[in-house]
């Protein structure tokens, strides 16, 4: 064990009891945050504009101050990004998170203050700690190091005061020296732009340390978990860290990923942990692994909103606090944080798996949903259809997207599919049919649109060449630390891309050959 774990151990024992404290008092504990919030930005150009000296109460607050995106509190964001002052957020904001959670060409600019570095995202990792060394009391992920696969970093050049990066590569530049022993690799390598050539430096330079925990993105672990068993040559992890216990995950769902985790690392001691971090900030997390749902975090410089889907594109949408939310409805997620966003729709969409505490787990996109036909098909449908089709199949699935297929004149409409498989067992046709009805049990809606093919006829199903997704991400730039293939889409712009990276390939593997097939 460490020499200074028991210290650790200290700071982790206060962290759960503040964590107790905002469990315990919730509705209290955002109304703080919400006076804090606005008294100090109160004198800000948004704050004047906006009357916030006048504002006493929650129901004022969303009277005067709009529902936000981007594109609204952008000409804010870009004076900021200018380098003045006061605009958003009192403190001075030399930090940006470039947003990457599509792989739109559009790139979004997140403010990162002080504040919310040390309030919301320091603050929620090591929460994150403090929950699991509560389940784990006798854990010893201190003992070793945490592999952190994260983002890249670049200077802004509109600013030369500013700088901009993935939110994970923000972090881990401004990380205090403290946090930095206790992770791998070193900070210039966790820095790397290049992806390819990131991946192989970490492989490199990790397989001789004591990692104990592992935090990343699922797809891009994977990749590096494969281009070290090709170094070390063997197909266990735990081959090569033996005091292994705990993967960090978050970002996409991790559900089609299980399996292949539990074969890397086959050790019924191996512990997952679900987070729910973006940009804009860090919002949530497993506080019991095994159980659906996350611990909103509610003392961490931010301050919730929750629109009813019925409400959203509305002008004036209405939206709930704490208080007034339901068990098992999807919301559209609002944030009004300590680095300026205010009202800030996030683009998420979550529910309520637990109101005592507050749990919640993410469902899907705002703008990622497949809904031609009458639908309303989520991620969250589709990443359990696939889970449930690999698990009566025996397959195991590296990624997936899909995306309508219109009505002609003799045929109806489908979803076409596009798969990437590690692993397929059987035929595509059978792996397909038990994918559509696994898809109709957990959508009735679906169910009913395929009712005698009356509006959707069998899913249509490619499968993409094993790497095909990350050339697709590659050839975009979009390779490496938060970017995702996106699952669905409503249009047809992304999947038409990806068909061109479905060419066949002549590996002498029927697993990996494209197979266009209608059933």
């Amino acid at each position: 064990m460490s020499i200074i774990s028991p210290a650790f151990r200290g700071f982790i024992k206060l962290r759960q009891s503040a964590i107790d404290n905002f469990m315990h008092n919730p509705i209290d504990t955002q109304q703080q945050v919400f006076n804090n919030l606005v008294g100090s930005a109160q004198f800000t150009e948004y704050g004047k504009a906006h009357k916030f000296e006048t504002i006493n109460s929650i129901a004022e607050f969303k009277k005067l101050v709009p529902v936000n995106d981007y594109d609204t509190l952008k000409p804010y964001i870009e004076r900021v990004l200018e380098g003045k002052p006061n605009v958003l957020w009192p403190s001075p904001i030399t930090w940006f998170a470039k947003s990457s959670g599509t792989t739109s060409d559009k790139s979004k600019f997140i403010p990162v203050s002080k504040e919310s570095m040390d309030e919301t995202h320091y603050r929620a990792g090591r929460d994150v700690l403090a929950l699991y060394m509560r389940q784990f009391p006798q854990t010893n992920i201190t003992s070793g190091k945490c592999l952190v696969l994260g983002g890249s970093h670049q200077v802004n050049q509109l600013n030369t005061e500013s700088f901009f990066g993935d939110l994970s590569a923000v972090m881990l530049q401004n990380m205090p020296l403290a946090g930095q022993l206790f992770r791998t690799p070193e900070l210039s390598i966790a820095l790397m732009n290049e992806w390819e050539e990131k991946i192989e430096m970490i492989a490199q330079s990790t397989i001789l340390e004591n990692v104990t925990y592992i935090a990343g993105v699922p797809t891009w672990t994977i990749v590096l978990i494969k281009r070290i068993f090709e170094i070390t040559g063997t197909n266990n992890l735990l081959d090569i860290w033996p005091d292994l216990e705990l993967y960090i995950h978050g970002g996409v769902s991790f559900k089609p990923y299980r399996r292949q985790f539990q074969q890397y690392i086959p050790s019924a001691q191996m512990n997952y942990l679900e987070t729910y971090n973006a940009s804009e900030g860090f919002f949530a997390a497993q506080d019991r692994v095994g159980i659906d749902g996350m611990l909103l975090f509610l003392n961490h410089g931010i301050f919730y909103e929750f629109m009813p889907m019925d409400e959203y594109g509305k002008e004036n949408p209405r939206t709930l606090t704490l208080k007034e939310v339901e068990l098992h409805k999807k919301y559209a997620l609002l944030i009004s944080t300590n680095a300026g966003l205010w009202r800030y729709m996030v683009g998420d969409t979550i529910e309520f798996t637990s109101l005592d505490p507050f749990r919640i787990k993410v469902t899907g996109r705002l703008k990622h949903f497949i809904n031609a036909f009458g639908e309303e098909v989520i991620v969250d449908n589709t990443d359990q259809a696939i889970t449930k089709a690999c698990a009566e199949t025996g397959a195991i699935v590296n990624d997936y997207s899909a995306a309508p297929v219109y009505m002609t004149g003799k045929d109806n409409g489908a979803h076409e599919w596009i798969i990437e498989f590690e692993h397929l067992p059987c035929p595509l046709e059978d792996f397909v049919v038990k994918l559509d009805k696994a898809l109709q049990t957990v959508n009735s809606d679906y169910e009913a649109k395929r009712y005698k093919d009356i509006a959707l006829r069998m899913p249509i199903v490619h499968v993409m060449p094993v790497d095909g997704f990350k050339h697709w991400l590659k050839d975009k730039g979009k390779l490496g630390g938060q970017h995702k293939v996106p699952r669905l889409s409503n249009e047809r712009n992304y999947l038409e891309e990806m068909l061109a990276y479905c060419k066949e390939q002549k590996t002498g593997n029927a697993e990996q050959r494209v197979a266009k097939t209608v059933l």
